[in-house]
């Protein structure tokens, strides 16, 4: 069930959320807005598929009032936002929503203090490392993550679908990757084999993991398993970005 639009606002720009469920959703387009993301749709397509959603929403655009389709990300997908955002203010944006946005629909008796895990932690944890480094180092504009934000990548736990893997291998100046060329690159590395299914050994070094997924069969409405999906661990992002930065092929 979804409740009334609650409106916020962040250095004179408007921020809208959505409780659905119990659980806040940002309204996409105002987050990658802020952020300043030349294409949402593209940032929005990147967000891994269990922190996007879509729902109908009655908005103000201009001097009227819209209802259509909108994209709407939770928490996690506000953190992944943000780090792919290369504009100083996405630190500032992400204090002000665990800060302010987040206890203030709290408050409400709304939205329970979530325990962060996985790619949320670990999104939230690379932010205030590099805000510790900025702040230190006084280069607010920096985009290269330092040795120690990787070395805290790699010592932390949970896992990343390939797509926002390859968005973090971005982030490192010296490495171009998308999400298709990095399954390839895995296959050449030997890591995954041609069916694009982890081989147990970089299972086993905590590299890679397998999510089972699951669909509706269109006729018999059963639930079918269908393909596992590769997850790409810390470890395996770090070690990726070794591999890929020094073009070494190996496994």
């Amino acid at each position: 069930m979804t409740s009334n639009i609650v409106p916020f606002e962040f250095d004179g720009a408007q921020v809208r959320v959505v409780t659905i469920d119990g659980d806040p959703w940002f309204v996409g387009t105002d987050v990658t807005r802020i952020l300043g993301y030349a294409n949402p749709s593209d940032a929005l397509q990147r967000i891994d598929d269990d922190d996007l959603r879509f729902a109908t929403l009655a908005l103000s655009e201009g001097s009227r009032e819209v209802s259509r389709l909108r994209p709407l990300v939770n928490e996690s997908g506000v953190y992944a936002l943000a780090f792919g955002s290369t504009l100083p203010r996405a630190v500032d944006f992400r204090r002000w929503v665990t800060r302010e946005v987040l206890p203030s629909i709290r408050r409400t008796g709304s939205y329970g203090t979530p325990a962060l895990t996985g790619p949320a932690l670990m999104a939230a944890a690379l932010i205030e490392a590099q805000a510790v480094l900025e702040a230190r180092e006084a280069q607010v504009a920096e985009l290269t993550p330092r040795a120690e934000a990787w070395d805290a990548l790699a010592a932390t736990d949970g896992d990343y679908s390939m797509r926002d893997a390859a968005q973090i291998l971005c982030r490192d100046h010296g490495i171009d990757i998308g999400q298709n060329r990095l399954s390839k690159r895995l296959r050449e590395i030997g890591w995954v084999d041609p069916a694009g299914i982890p081989y147990q050994r970089h299972v086993d070094l905590g590299r890679l993991r397998s999510r089972a997924r699951y669909y509706t069969h269109a006729r018999t409405q059963e639930r079918v398993l269908a393909d596992p999906q590769i997850r790409v661990t810390p470890k395996g992002i770090a070690d990726l970005r070794t591999i890929l930065a020094t073009k070494e092929n190996v496994a």
